[in-house]
Formats: structure tokens, C-alpha cells, sequence
């Protein structure tokens, strides 16, 4: 099951690398197919003030800011995970310096074709995308300062195992920040179920309680959520999976999906 979760993702996301940020719909459910085809913002923030932002590696498929929160410093060693076009990376990069070095980590080739593109448009040296599973990252122990990733560990089956990988290539000191989409109350079976809900990283979300007993548990501490926002599905995205019934038992019960950016450190 984790291996065709994983194949549903990858084959969704080499599909979004090859499509403009417009066509993608400009949020995580994007050109998934669970927008009708619309163009809906629902979980997405705005990067274009941040420095080291690059239109062509935005595609929109993030749910918050990490980098923003994750106390980067010049000179440090940054993985960004399920680096995509290389949006985040290149925000990271225009922090740590000439000095510092970030790596892009993604298991979608057409994503690490568009990022490496990218990169080489910028002219840096100090920026490299690697193909790997989050689950099994190429990295040796205690190797980076910071860990960033946007909207992407809620992608991953094995949420243990991949905070344990993050626990592992982290210095002692070094921390990471994330942002990711997290519950409160139960979905209705019918996204959890549903595989183009997994891969608009709905479905794959798991209960915030858990999430952050999962950080816990890997032996971070001082873990923080600096930012949460509540992400409201439009009714033309659930109506495409609901009946009317269950639509309606849905908007009136306690379920939340929400947005998290969680900072922890080794």
C-alpha cells in the first residue's frame, strides 16, 4: 500500500512539473484534478516578497512559508524536502550566502529536470537536487543545520520513519521547520479513500495530536508551531466527492484541515 501511495504521488507531481503555476491551479490540490479545473488559492501563501524568490520554480504547491520561520543563517546547510521546482531552495540559498550549501531532495524526475533547469538559469553552484525517498535519504549523519519542507511529509506513508531520517542527517544543535496539513475530527471515507485526495495533500493528513507525538517520539524538542491557518475545501472540490448528504453532514461537523508550521530541534 505505502509503495502505491508513493507511485500515486510521484506520477501526479511529474504530471504538475511539466505544467505552468496557472495550470496547477495555484494551490496543493492543483492540477490533481480535484479542483474541476478552477482556480482556487486554498493553500498556498505568497513568496513573491521573499528574497531568492523565482517565478519559474513556483508552482503553488506549498501550504505555508517555512522558510520564514526556520532561522537560517549564512553559511548553513539546508535540505529542503520534496524540493519540487526548487522554489523553497532558492529562497533558502538567497539566505545562507555563497557560503552556505542547499540541497533539493524529490523522488519525481520531471520535478528534479525542472529544478536542476532552474538552477543552472540562476548560475548556482552551491544548490543541488538529489532523487531520493524521504523515508531513505541519501545523506549521511549530522550533516545539516536546518531542515525545511512545505506541504509534503503529510505525502509520506511512513511519518515515523521519515522523521527519524530528519532526526538522523541533523547536526546536533540544528533544527528543522516544516509546514504541512494536519487534522482535527475525522474525514469522511470518501476523501479518505480517494487517491487524488492523497495526492492533494488532504487524505494523507493525519490527526495534529498525532503529528506532533510523531516529532516527539523521533526525539526532538522544543517543538513550536509557529504558524496555523484553517484551510476551508470549496464546496465545487468536495461536491466532486460528497453526496449532498454527506456534504452536508460534513461542513456541520467538527472536522478542521488545517495548515501547520512546526519548528523543533535536535
Amino acid at each position: 500500500m505505502n509503495e502505491r501511495l508513493k507511485d500515486i504521488v510521484r506520477s501526479k507531481y511529474n504530471e504538475i512539473a511539466l505544467q505552468s503555476k496557472e495550470q496547477n491551479q495555484s494551490s496543493c490540490c492543483g492540477s490533481t484534478g480535484c479542483c474541476d479545473d478552477m482556480d482556487y488559492t486554498i493553500m498556498s501563501d505568497d513568496y513573491t516578497d521573499l528574497k531568492g524568490y523565482n517565478k519559474d520554480a513556483d508552482l503553488g504547491l506549498g501550504c505555508g512559508l517555512p522558510t520564514e520561520y526556520a532561522e537560517i543563517s549564512e553559511g548553513d546547510t539546508v535540505i529542503d524536502l520534496g524540493s519540487g521546482a526548487g522554489n523553497d531552495a532558492f529562497v533558502a540559498r538567497a539566505i545562507v550566502g555563497e557560503q552556505g550549501r542547499v540541497y533539493g531532495l524529490d523522488f519525481a524526475g520531471a520535478m528534479l529536470t525542472k529544478a536542476r533547469d532552474n538552477a543552472k538559469k540562476l548560475g548556482f553552484i552551491n544548490v543541488e537536487f538529489l532523487k531520493g525517498d524521504i523515508e531513505d535519504m541519501p545523506f549521511k549523519d549530522n550533516l545539516v543545520d536546518v531542515i525545511v519542507s512545505n506541504c509534503v511529509l503529510n505525502l509520506v506513508p511512513d511519518k515515523k520513519k521519515a522523521f527519524a531520517e530528519m532526526y538522523r542527517v541533523i547536526k546536533p544543535g540544528g533544527h528543522f521547520c516544516v509546514s504541512d496539513i494536519v487534522l482535527s475530527g475525522e474525514l469522511p471515507d470518501e476523501l479518505v479513500k480517494d487517491a487524488e485526495m492523497y495526492a492533494g495533500c488532504v487524505s494523507g493528513a493525519i490527526q495534529k495530536e498525532d503529528y506532533l507525538d510523531i516529532v516527539k517520539k523521533a526525539s526532538f524538542n522544543n517543538i513550536e508551531i509557529r504558524k496555523e491557518k484553517e484551510i476551508i475545501l470549496p464546496e465545487e472540490i468536495l461536491k466532486n466527492y460528497l453526496s449532498e448528504k454527506g456534504l452536508s453532514e460534513f461542513k456541520n461537523s467538527n472536522t478542521g484541515i488545517y495548515s501547520i508550521t512546526v519548528f523543533a530541534i535536535k
